[in-house]
């Protein structure tokens, strides 16, 4: 029996695949457990567009990610950091700082968990930073850490 499968099956096939199985199999497991569909030629046509919609779609977040990519490379991001006498650095700057200092700078949310630090930064001047945008597409920042200015009340 021909069938679209709903979803990945072991030793069968990947979502999305058209397939071949024995009725039994096919009556008696994948079919009511609304793991596979009977392969009509309607349904293998919807399949194949959504996969091309798909595609499209992810090319689209591919491309959309290139062109930040540029747009970071061009500029620099600018952390303020509090500075002690002398220069002496309180902490460090994390990835949330980074992060924050992007949707500040940028108005663009980035998961601090793709931003990928050496090490903390520690020190004032710039640095280079890779963030992760996609899956495919990385870019190269520089973060310039600059001293906090500080009011002091008198």
């Amino acid at each position: 029996m021909k069938l679209l499968l709903l979803q990945d099956v072991k030793n069968l096939g990947k979502k999305g695949d058209v397939v071949e199985a024995s009725d039994g199999y096919a009556r008696n497991f994948l079919l009511p457990k609304k793991l596979a569909s009977t392969a009509t030629d309607g349904a293998v046509k919807a399949k194949e567009k959504e996969k091309l919609d798909q595609a499209a779609k992810k090319q689209r977040e591919i491309d959309a990610a290139k062109a930040f990519a540029q747009v970071l490379a061009a500029h620099e991001i600018i952390v303020k950091a509090r500075v002690g006498e002398g220069g002496k650095f309180f902490g460090s700057i994390t990835s949330q700082d980074v992060a924050s200092a992007l949707k500040t700078q940028f108005q663009h949310d980035i998961d601090k968990r793709k931003i990928q630090l050496p090490d903390s930064i520690r020190s004032l001047g710039t640095h280079d930073v890779s963030i992760r945008l996609s899956t495919e597409v990385t870019a190269q920042v520089k973060v310039k850490v600059v001293a906090l200015e500080e009011k002091h009340a008198h």
